[in-house]
């Protein structure tokens, strides 16, 4: 179907005018006017349109609403179905701005999607809806609203995913708050990317010399960018990974910006020797010397390199887990996992990263015909007011430090330490679930635990999933469900989802294990289904299409973001109903 297959590759319907065998007239009618050379009904039915023969010819811009708005309908009732089937779900909410220079809110919803075969965590697009009122009270009630019209029951919500934002994660005000007063069981995961963003942040900008060195990384790829000619050298001269800017908003992200220097910084100071010395501009020779020579605000300090080892195992391994917790099924027992080795990486980090770290850019000093040693820098001495019930400061009091102890401790030592308080703070309510589900994690430890810690667990999960006098779990009969399903599960199972195929397969014997585990996959761990949305956004109401209506646009994202589905729809009875339904009339008449 035409407008389908536009729909799912984002291209743009109309042109320039609406009339058959014209040019502009955009994508949906030339499509029509392609299918017409080779099929003769579609001919037919042109030619009756250009000799007026008919009037009703199913091709203007109305139309192609009505066939946008109703395939979208159509797929969205098929996820709600499923959402339904599911029982529990999760609200993913984020908003941005876009070409009206309004807000919209992207709503995803994520649940266990049980009307296939195999249980899967799905997270389904729904709707974007236009916002106004942007504080946590608006906010919320637009949600309310939105899963009223679409028949949703806020009560069955076991989890809401948002970014940082103060009126969306607020404890007094926030929406977060707003949903837990009315549903307590709808636990808050703030979304772990941007922890990790924001934990990033605070490394970053709790050193000067580590906000130096990203300015360094800047400047270096503005320098390389500003001309056609320096680029022209940057590909003569280096010739490898292209340098990058860095990243206002995705911190990991700057580790590509680290890479392009960390592999190749004895080419790239060639490459600002070359231009120090043949650029026409005095700007970038004088830009392009103090890069390649200046130890404070170049490339040409050993502390730089040393700096760039060190962002560039930290940018790393942080992007690694970022990566992760942005797949759509990733459940909770694995983001836990993932923010344990994170943690215990930095901590080894700490204690055996300086020395090897020192080792590689001592290599790369050589490798520069830099001297591999820490400059020695005259510091302004600092004097703390002293009162007068204070004794008076000693001369030896001060410690003073080598300049490779002074660098390990106050910049090394410091960003790292920062890390993990950064870590703790920011991941402690994901953490929090390994008290509340951590039980259901590791099923080799399930076999193995004790009875007596086990009860513990169940009251506790049963207490978690209480409100008022509904219970979503009875916890003495999870626990003998779990001691005789201990000995039965398939020694092939490894992960938790297949936890629920094997239920499934039980015929619902088990209704509250089955129940644990499938709320437990329901808690979200980022909103990074929700930001993609927003890369749709940007390619479906672009510039040149920025008086598309909401309704259009929600239909075309449906289409557009969950195209797997569009796959499933019966096109001939939809397109027997549409005509029936919508123009009964008209549709008579078109006969051949």
């Amino acid at each position: 179907m035409p407008s389908t297959g536009l729909a799912k590759n984002n291209l743009a319907f109309r042109g320039r005018n609406d009339k058959v065998r014209v040019d502009g007239n955009g994508n949906f009618l030339g499509m029509i006017e392609s299918v017409a050379d080779f099929d003769l009904v579609m001919k037919e039915h042109i030619r009756r349109v250009e000799d007026h023969e008919i009037h009703n010819h199913y091709m203007s811009h109305q139309i192609q609403n009505e066939l946008i708005e109703m395939l979208g309908d159509e797929m969205r009732q098929m996820i709600i179905k499923k959402i339904h089937c599911a029982k529990y779900f999760s609200v993913i909410l984020d908003t941005t701005p876009y070409i009206s220079n309004r807000d919209q809110m992207s709503l995803v919803i994520r649940c266990v999607d049980i009307s296939e075969p195999f249980p899967k965590i799905e997270e389904f697009f729904l709707n974007f809806i236009e916002v106004k009122d942007k504080t946590g009270e608006g906010l919320f009630e637009t949600l309310q609203m939105v899963l009223l019209d679409l028949g949703l029951n806020i009560d069955d919500v076991r989890g809401q995913g948002y970014d940082n934002g103060s009126n969306m994660k607020g404890k007094h005000k926030g929406v977060q708050k707003r949903l837990l007063e009315i549903n307590p069981r709808a636990v808050y995961t703030p979304c772990g990317c941007h922890s990790l963003n924001l934990a990033l942040s605070d490394i970053a900008s709790s050193s000067k010399i580590a906000v130096s060195f990203f300015g360094i990384v800047q400047r270096i790829y503005c320098l390389f960018a500003s001309s056609t000619n320096n680029c022209e050298v940057f590909r003569d001269i280096v010739n490898g990974i292209t340098v990058k800017p860095l990243s206002q908003t995705r911190w990991e992200s700057r580790v590509k910006s680290v890479k392009a220097i960390r592999f190749q910084a004895p080419q790239i100071r060639d490459a600002l020797f070359h231009l120090a010395e043949n650029s026409d501009n005095p700007k970038t020779r004088s830009e392009a010397e103090s890069l390649a020579m200046s130890e404070i605000h170049g490339i040409g300090s050993f502390e730089f390199l040393f700096g760039m080892i060190i962002w560039y195992e930290l940018l790393f391994v942080v992007n690694k887990v970022s990566k992760l917790l942005q797949s759509e099924d990733m459940d909770i027992d694995i983001a836990i996992a993932q923010l344990k080795g994170l943690i215990c990486f930095f901590r080894n980090y700490r204690d055996t990263g300086f020395q090897a770290a020192k080792l590689e850019a001592e290599q790369i000093a050589v490798d520069m015909n830099i001297d591999p040693v820490f400059s020695v820098k005259a510091k302004r001495l600092s004097k703390r007011k002293r009162y007068h019930d204070e004794e008076p400061e000693n001369v030896g009091e001060n410690v003073i430090l080598t300049p490779e102890e002074d660098f390990r401790i106050n910049y090394f030592i410091k960003i790292v330490d920062q890390g993990l308080v950064s870590f703790e703070t920011r991941f402690d309510q994901i953490q929090s679930y390994e008290k509340t589900f951590g039980f259901l994690f590791d099923l080799k430890k399930l076999k193995l635990a004790d009875d007596d810690k086990l009860k513990a667990s169940y009251a506790n999960l049963e207490v978690f999933l209480k409100h008022g006098t509904h219970y979503d779990i009875d916890g003495n009969d999870l626990f003998l469900e779990l001691k005789l399903l201990k000995g039965s599960f398939p020694k092939d199972i490894k992960k938790v989802v297949e936890v629920l195929d094997f239920l499934k397969q039980m015929e619902s014997c088990y209704p509250n294990t089955w129940t644990a585990y499938h709320i437990m996959m329901t808690i979200p761990v980022s909103v990074a289904s929700a930001e993609r949305s927003f890369s749709k956004l940007k390619l479906i109401k672009s510039y040149l299409r920025s008086t598309m209506s909401q309704d259009r646009l929600n239909g075309l994202a449906m289409m557009s973001i969950e195209r797997s589905l569009a796959a499933k729809l019966d096109y001939e009875t939809l397109m027997d109903e549409f005509a029936i339904s919508a123009r009964p009339f008209a549709f008579a008449k078109v006969k051949y």
